[in-house]
């Protein structure tokens, strides 16, 4: 299985948030078992997303741990990420692992075993799976699949299964039971008063 850390922060770049300064708070909790998504807001600039992946990068490099560029694979080739992840609407997983290599870190969203087995046997290294509850920090979004969904999905590959989507430390034990190898939170650190803090109880409950 793909060595990969069990923490995974999608960088908030909404208005009013600072995606820098909860990174910087979570590095030297989390160190190599973090993993950095950097995900912009689509109306976002190429240069907007490239300038944030290129601090993102530089700031995980001592700590060693792993920055992903999310949909903008261009943007992760061009920083020298560990890789990206694609989205249900983003290039086709098999598409996407000829753009980034075959070495490449590369996530894809699933949701049911049919389309996870599909994207792994396309490329993917590991799954980004939910959402398991509900979340506000994203719009559009399918309804919540809950522990038993991550475990249908978890049982039906062999790649790490990162469960994304409303996800808190309360949470974690349940969805780490069901099958995951770690969770992806926005809101859970952007949003907390102690992103260090936030980060440390998370790690706690990764790990137990």
């Amino acid at each position: 299985m793909l060595s990969l850390g069990r923490l995974h922060l999608i960088t908030d770049t909404r208005p009013g948030r600072d995606p820098l300064a909860v990174l910087r708070a979570a590095l030297p909790v989390a160190g190599a078992e973090l993993v950095v998504q950097v995900r912009v807001e689509d109306d976002a600039t190429d240069r907007e997303a490239y300038e944030l992946a290129c601090r993102v990068t530089e700031a995980c490099r001592p700590y060693g741990a792993r920055c992903l560029v999310n949909d903008r694979l261009h943007v992760a080739l061009a920083v020298d990420a560990a890789g990206g992840h694609v989205g249900a609407d983003d290039l086709p997983v098999a598409a996407a692992r000829r753009v980034l290599g075959p070495d490449a870190v590369l996530g894809a969203t699933a949701r049911e075993p049919v389309r996870a087995r599909a994207v792994v046997d396309a490329g993917a290294t590991y799954l980004g799976v939910g959402p398991c509850h509900v979340t506000t920090t994203k719009v559009g979004l399918p309804d919540p699949i809950g522990p038993d969904g991550v475990r249908a999905v978890a049982e039906a590959v062999s790649v790490p299964v990162i469960a994304i989507g409303g996800v808190t430390a309360a949470g974690v034990p349940a969805l780490r039971a069901a099958g995951a190898y770690g969770v992806a939170v926005v809101g859970a650190l952007s949003l907390a008063a102690d992103p260090g803090q936030a980060t440390a109880e998370l790690m706690r409950a990764l790990t137990r």
